[in-house]
């Protein structure tokens, strides 16, 4: 008796539910986990055929498979189980795991079915597969979209190759005018100062001063051409990348001494260019051609902004780690909105005026001082003037 209390009570309180039939497929009984699979009460379905939980097909063709199993003991579900649906109450279905296996009992065969409700694992295999799907789906948008970007990037490669051969013979071609006009200006250039020169010794005798103030004007116009074909010719070589720096050991004292000299003449009316060297050592080794090119640019600059009766600063020094040039004046000085666009290419402050200028000689200047690995720097303030520092490591 306990035995069997023990087995009661172990299937009214399994989790799975459980049901009995007999050979007919009659309901015998039904344990409360498969009531409430089927929300069914049992009385409702005991003595009732089993098939009566099912949906078609199984519903028409369930005692065709008892009495199949019975006839030739072939099973498809006896003692190997499978997933099947079942009907609910209410008529929905769901599926679940089903069990079933043969008992012999007082002279006759009982089957017990265990029913697994499985509807929670089909829920997440559902949407697991819907997943898979919206991932395939996105899998394929972002191949097809990635193909397009690459063909993109593909077409966008060949039209930048094509671009870029053609800038290069745009480039090359710009070079070569460059270098030739540069080059044929020149010579006529050199004809006109010369012939300038001339003229004012030959008017000299006159005293006039009309003849002497448009001189003047000539020179100064040769002057501004000359200095702007050469800003070109310093930016072609730059640009073409064939500027290499050439190093010598030179006495940088005299070194900047003949540059005064040169650059003294060019000098506005009692405008003074005033040169002081600093510590014992005078020799560098640098290339002479790019630093005068440096030298002379800022000169020129301190020249052109500042006013009549100024001074120009120019120093030199030479110590154990370094080497530091400076120009200075007290002219027209840079807005500060302008400062950090200083040494681009084509830039002109924009208190400048009609000074004339090209806007290139503080880009070449950085350029080769750079080349010959300086680092170049200022100061400045509108109307107080500018100084200009170059340092260059021993």
């Amino acid at each position: 008796m306990e035995k069997a209390a023990l087995l009661i009570a172990i299937i009214e309180n399994a989790i799975d539910g459980i049901i009995t039939i007999d050979e007919r497929g009659k309901i015998e009984s039904i344990n409360p986990a498969a009531c409430n699979l089927f929300q069914y009460l049992p009385a409702e379905v005991i003595g009732k055929n089993v098939s009566y939980l099912m949906p078609p097909p199984d519903k028409q063709q369930h005692d065709e498979y008892l009495e199949r199993y019975q006839r030739t003991g072939q099973a498809h579900i006896i003692g190997i189980g499978r997933d099947v649906v079942g009907l609910k109450k209410d008529g929905t279905q769901f599926p679940f795991r089903l069990g079933v296996s043969e008992v012999q009992f007082l002279g006759r065969k009982i089957y017990a079915g265990f029913i697994h409700d499985i509807s929670h694992q089909r829920e997440a295999e559902e949407r697991l597969r819907q997943y898979a799907a919206q991932l395939e789906d996105l899998v394929a948008e972002r191949t097809h979209s990635l193909k397009a970007t690459v063909e993109e990037l593909q077409t966008a490669q060949e039209d930048l190759s094509s671009s870029l051969e053609k800038e290069k013979e745009l480039g090359l071609l710009k070079s070569r005018f460059v270098s030739i006009a540069s080059h044929e200006f020149r010579t006529p250039l050199t004809s006109i100062q010369l012939s300038v020169s001339l003229i004012e010794r030959y008017a000299e005798p006159f005293n006039n001063p009309n003849i002497a103030k448009h001189v003047g004007k000539i020179k100064s116009a040769v002057i501004n051409l000359t200095s702007i074909l050469n800003d070109f010719l310093s930016l072609e070589k730059l640009e073409s990348g064939i500027q290499e720096p050439v190093y010598h050991e030179f006495n940088l004292v005299g070194f900047s001494e003949a540059i005064i000299e040169e650059m003294q003449a060019l000098a506005k009316k009692n405008q003074n260019i005033i040169y002081q060297h600093t510590g014992t050592k005078s020799s560098i080794r640098l290339d002479q051609n790019l630093l005068k090119n440096c030298i002379v640019n800022l000169i020129m600059n301190a020249i052109k902004y500042s006013g009549v009766n100024s001074f120009i600063g120019f120093t030199t020094e030479i110590n154990e780690r370094e080497c530091i040039i400076t120009v200075s004046d007290n002219g027209i000085g840079i807005p500060e909105a302008d400062q950090k666009h200083l040494f681009e290419a084509f830039f002109r402050a924009h208190n400048t005026g009609d000074i004339p200028g090209t806007g290139l000689g503080l880009n070449i200047v950085a350029r080769y001082v750079n080349l010959m690995n300086g680092a170049v720097s200022f100061k400045s303030e509108v109307n107080q003037g500018t100084l200009f520092t170059i340092i260059f490591p021993m």
